[in-house]
């Protein structure tokens, strides 16, 4: 992989300099952020999925409760 030249707007950069912004932290926070979305996509996507392939044995799970109630119910307070 060669060394990443990102394209930013000249302008944009002298007047972030030129107001004091520390231009290499904002991009490395928008960076960490966008990752962030980027692997909480990926999560959901994965849930979603084995939801998906687990629909039968959810659906047995939510019958059996139906039916049986829920282990331990007897011993709650609320």
């Amino acid at each position: 992989m060669g060394k990443l030249e990102p394209k930013i707007d000249p302008d944009l950069l002298a007047q972030a300099q030129a107001a004091g912004v520390e231009v290499e932290a904002v991009i490395e926070a928008a960076l960490r952020a966008a990752l962030r979305g980027a692997d909480a996509s990926a999560a959901d996507a994965r849930a979603a999925r084995w939801a998906e392939e687990n629909v039968e044995a959810i659906a047995d799970y939510n019958r059996r409760i139906r039916e049986r109630g829920l282990v331990g119910a007897e011993f709650r307070k609320w």
